[in-house]
């Protein structure tokens, strides 16, 4: 089978915090009948809308995948090892947790055993937007469980103003809710596992409450220390294209490439890649062939590929995302001349 960059169709995903409109990167899309919550742009049902495997799901093709495709360190793997979505809040999320990998696999199997660390990227954002993410100084598990009791938890954890352009990670055992007034981008291990621990007395169609997971959600929730919260990118000029690095974490590493003209790209065999245009169209071009893209698509990029080249139309912003080697990438921000402070801010484990 011949490689190729491939664009993904994404699935709407009905939530019932969710939103009426997709603004701005899906105004064409169809009214939807229920608010629409989340855009999964690597679900398993994504199916390839371009390139040799169209009309596949990504679940079905991907344990077939070859080396070539899905790189050398990831040719085990049975899923895609990375989330990619849009969130489009309309109210807010529920307060909620994700557990660690120990602890899905513990407790988890049936959903795939699968942790749940992730990060957000601020696509868009109101005036006045927040989110509330990770515990207050000197919060307990006695004092979270009285916050409960009041159903006033929120006064537990700790709010942040969300402006266009921020980012924030949010490591498994992570307290957090989003506001409505944003849209995200969130980059996440490929678990749906989550802990609520307060709705807001929100009812459903047939007049009945989500249900809560307060048990597990105490024995996952990481107290003391807490490791999530605002990303400061670092940014690199590198020729014709800035380069922000975000964040980079055993599961994930995360950087926005902006640039306007044309930029070379190389893949890397080890693993491939994931690019998402957040603002402005082009084409991806390689080899003889070329495709256009533009704002809101996924394109999975093979690792075999080789050299590549983005040729924008527009001034392009996209969200770049692979499966890490840790150690090489501590090296590409040495070689960038990064202080090691900066690559401390950027490296998570």
């Amino acid at each position: 089978m011949t490689i190729s960059p491939s664009r993904l169709a994404p699935v709407f995903v009905p939530r019932i915090w969710g939103s009426r409109t997709l603004a701005p990167l899906f105004d064409g899309a169809p009214a939807a009948a229920e608010p629409i919550g989340e855009v999964w742009l690597t679900g398993d049902l994504c199916t390839f809308a371009s390139g040799p495997l169209t009309g596949r799901s990504l679940g079905e093709s991907w344990r077939g995948l070859s080396a070539d495709w899905k790189g050398r360190r990831l040719q085990a793997s049975a899923r895609i090892p990375l989330l990619v979505k849009f969130i489009f809040p309309g109210e807010k999320l529920s307060v909620q947790v994700h557990p660690d990998d120990e602890y899905a696999r513990l407790h988890e199997a049936a959903a795939g055993g699968i942790g749940k660390t992730e990060m957000w990227y601020a696509v868009a954002a109101r005036p006045g937007a927040e989110l509330r993410l990770g515990l207050e100084p000197g919060v307990t598990p006695e004092i979270f469980r009285q916050a409960l009791a009041d159903t006033d938890v929120e006064r537990c954890l700790t709010r942040l103003s969300v402006q266009t352009g921020d980012a924030f990670f949010v490591p498994a055992g992570s307290a957090h809710t989003i506001g409505p007034g944003v849209l995200l981008c969130e980059v996440q291990q490929h678990s749906d596992i989550t802990y609520r621990v307060f709705d807001y007395d929100r009812r459903q169609a047939d007049g009945s409450s989500r249900p809560l997971h307060i048990r597990q959600a105490l024995d996952v929730l990481q107290f003391g220390t807490q490791r999530c919260g605002r990303v400061q990118g670092v940014p690199v000029q590198q020729e014709l294209v800035k380069k922000t690095y975000l964040a980079a974490c055993p599961y994930f590493a995360t950087e926005i490439l902006e640039f306007a003209g044309a930029i070379d790209v190389k893949t890397c065999p080890d693993r491939f890649e994931l690019l998402v245009p957040l603002a402005g169209h082009g084409r991806i071009q390689w080899r003889s062939e070329s495709m256009p893209y533009t704002t809101g698509e996924a394109w999975m990029v093979p690792a075999a590929l080789g050299q590549y080249h983005l040729l924008a139309q527009s001034a392009t912003k996209l969200l770049r995302t692979y499966v890490p080697d840790l150690e090489q990438l501590s090296h590409e921000l040495a070689e960038n001349q990064l202080s090691e402070s900066q690559r401390s801010a950027i490296l998570r484990q």
